[in-house]
């Protein structure tokens, strides 16, 4: 089974719906429900996401989603040591270097799925935007 790290922005992709973006989403999510795929977030990932999903539903709704997102993925820490290698990364985007280091310490993660790979190009782990992602998933699985 293949691990990927999600970073936030394909989540928020899938839980709002977000056109066009979200089929892609939902298809990786998709995976993760059948158990072909194992999904990996971050810890930081859930307060990114209850502050962006806070302004589409309640308070209860968005904890409600974020209960069963944390039943589907593994949950990564994010601790000193994590916070302080983004501190002194080369990456121009401060959140996605904690969600870069915070996969890379996993040691098990096989790439990240984003549809920000620019704010990524400093990553020694391959990244990939969803679309990218399941062509290749389903290239290699229909062999």
């Amino acid at each position: 089974m293949e691990n990927v790290f999600i970073d936030t922005d394909v989540i928020v992709d899938f839980l709002t719906g977000r056109k066009p973006f979200s089929l892609e989403a939902a298809k990786i999510f998709s995976l993760i429900d059948q158990k072909k795929i194992k999904g990996c977030v971050s810890s930081l990932t859930f307060s990114n996401l209850y502050y962006v999903l806070r302004k589409f539903g309640t308070h209860k709704k968005v904890i409600s989603n974020l209960k069963v997102l944390s039943e589907m993925v593994d949950i990564l820490k994010v601790d000193g040591e994590i916070v302080k290698s983004a501190l002194n990364s080369d990456f121009n985007d401060f959140e996605d270097s904690i969600q870069y280091f915070a996969a890379q310490e996993h040691k098990k993660v096989d790439c990240i799925i984003t549809r920000n790979i620019k704010d990524y190009k400093n990553s020694s782990l391959p990244v990939m935007t969803p679309e990218l992602f399941i062509v290749t998933f389903e290239n290699i699985n229909n062999r």
